[in-house]
């Protein structure tokens, strides 16, 4: 394989030296920030037998080349363009410019939640372990494991607790990432969230109770009452406290002599920022966050069926535009607060949709004559069940269009399916079928046959619209030759 050559026809199709901006690869894809998208050769790169697909995110036009093969290529395109060796990191924030605000926005979340979604998942996943010991009637009938073998009481109540960890310390969590995203020191941010979910607090979970029976403490400082209650769980909170502490410290070391920066501060930092917090920004954005979750779930309890086929047929669609990774930040709150929730729809709905695409790309490997496609729907297809849709949903579906047709068409079908039957999951994880120890005990058995609707629906819908597309091809090419 010609290395030099593939970067010199990829650099060629892409526009050239002068419309590379930025460049650097990950695994399997060179990510390029480029000044003109609209001018990039897209038949010629999709010609090239080593590029496995092209897709465009969050501002950089990504190649997928494959494990191996991009980092050589990369580095010969580097030398042609002149480009300095550049991170993937370089490059997002070269690509941020690129970005509307509400792209800029969704980036931001993704910025912040992206990085703490493991210790979510480990929590969610533990928690499901938990349910798996004590739910009723799941392997024993009228009993639980716990039930039928008390000796394991205390095995479920550790897990519990383990489990319990990410979510009542969320907001630490959240404070590093979302102080360290907004420029501050994520230590401090992380002693606000320390702060926020401090012992001496009334629990956050109890506050309710609390306010109902007019017990909640206060401290009185001159008159004026602060109540005393922790935010544990909360997203919305401490996102805000985390913004103010991040520019009141950077405006802080503005003026602060340097001598006195280290001893003054922090200290201003976190008692400016904790008064605001408990006066003002914790208690309006409690009720905020408060109103979006309950809104959610109200949208989702009163649309039901319909609903959720409109959020699977959208689901894809949204992919694209990179706009799903502002739903991180409602389903950390949706997780949270599972006591009122019940758990995450909209991690079941993404499901659908990556099983759908998965569904629609092995229909493409199924009817296809195209040698290249073929390799690409065999590996990406799989992928897409496993819950990585992007070399299935950019490498086959949206190229040939009708393959991503009939994957939302499936994602529709099978998330009608699921909503129907109130499937949830208790943990974050991949979206597809190892998503089975995400989901609520009782809601397993109506996800795999959730997952098998939306994969039978986008398989058979996609291979009737690839024999309409041969029909069409056989046609055009009759009229030519009759022509």
């Amino acid at each position: 394989m010609d290395h030099k050559k593939i970067a010199r026809e990829v650099l060629d199709a892409i526009g050239g030296q002068g419309n590379l901006s930025a460049a650097a690869h990950c695994a399997t894809r060179l990510r390029l920030v480029l000044h003109d998208e609209s001018i990039v050769d897209q038949t010629a790169l999709d010609n090239m037998d080593v590029v496995k697909g092209t897709f465009s995110t969050g501002g950089q036009f990504q190649i997928i080349l494959g494990s191996g093969t991009v980092n050589v290529v990369y580095k010969h395109l580097a030398e042609m363009s002149g480009q300095t060796e550049m991170s993937t990191s370089d490059v997002k924030d070269a690509a941020t410019k690129k970005l509307n605000p509400i792209q800029q926005f969704v980036k931001m979340l993704s910025d912040i939640f992206v990085p703490i979604i493991p210790a979510i998942v480990a929590g969610g996943l533990l928690m499901g372990i938990n349910n798996v010991l004590t739910a009723p009637d799941l392997f024993i009938e009228g009993k639980s494991l716990v039930d039928a073998n008390p000796e394991m009481a205390d095995l479920a109540a550790l897990i519990n607790t383990f489990a319990n960890a990410a979510f009542v310390f969320l907001p630490i969590l959240i404070g590093f990432s979302a102080t360290k995203r907004f420029g501050g020191n994520p230590f401090l941010g992380a002693t606000l969230g320390m702060l926020m979910v401090h012992p001496d607090l009334l629990n956050g979970y109890g506050y309710g109770a609390a306010v109902l029976s007019n017990e909640v403490p206060v401290w009185n400082l001159f008159g004026l009452e602060i109540e005393k209650v922790g935010y544990q769980g909360t997203v919305l909170p401490v996102l805000a406290a985390s913004y103010i502490l991040a520019k009141i410290e950077t405006s802080l070391r503005k003026v602060v002599p340097s001598a006195l920066d280290n001893l003054l501060t922090p200290l201003f930092s976190i008692f400016i920022t904790g008064v605001l917090t408990f006066t003002l920004v914790g208690p309006l954005t409690r009720s905020a966050g408060n109103l979006l979750t309950d809104g959610i779930v109200w949208l989702y309890d009163t649309t039901g069926v319909i609903g959720g086929i409109i959020f699977g047929l959208l689901y894809a669609p949204i992919v694209i535009t990179g706009m799903h990774h502002s739903f991180i930040a409602v389903e950390t709150q949706l997780l949270a607060d599972i006591v009122k929730t019940g758990g995450s729809f909209i991690f079941v709905i993404a499901a659908m949709s990556n099983i759908a695409q998965g569904g629609a790309t092995l229909a493409v490997l199924k009817t296809t004559k195209n040698a290249k496609i073929k390799g690409t729907a065999s590996a990406a297809g799989i992928s897409a069940l496993l819950g990585i849709t992007e070399p299935a949903m950019f490498g086959v579906n949206l190229k040939l269009r009708y393959p991503f047709i009939g994957a939302i068409i499936g994602s529709a079908v099978g998330s009608g399916f699921v909503t129907l039957f109130k499937v949830k999951a208790t943990a974050l994880g991949a979206a597809g079928i190892p998503g089975i120890i995400s989901i609520r005990p009782d809601t397993i058995i109506s996800y795999i046959i959730g997952m098998a609707i939306a994969f039978a629906a986008a398989f058979i819908v996609t291979i009737i619209l690839a024999k309409r597309e041969e029909k069409k091809a056989g046609k055009q090419t009759s009229d030519q030759a009759a022509a």
